[in-house]
């Protein structure tokens, strides 16, 4: 996240625990555009993050993608 955060295309990237099962976590990734998603794809970090991610998340990693309605991110 803290890489993250500082890409051009990246609006917000936010890190969240569950407050009564503390090894779920949340990601929350705010782009200005779907280019944005494409380029932070290719950094070393994603990739890095990706790899570890999958020794660490016990069974599907769920992904629901959202579009911004408020406050504008354009």
């Amino acid at each position: 996240a803290k890489n993250s955060i500082k890409e051009p295309g990246v609006k917000r990237f936010d890190v969240l625990q569950q407050s009564d099962d503390p090894i779920k976590f949340v990601l929350v990734e705010v782009y200005l555009d779907e280019s944005g998603v494409e380029q932070h794809k290719k950094t070393a970090h994603y990739n890095n993050w990706r790899k570890e991610a999958e020794r660490m998340v016990d069974g599907e990693r769920i992904r629901t993608r959202y579009v911004p309605v408020w406050p504008e991110v354009y």
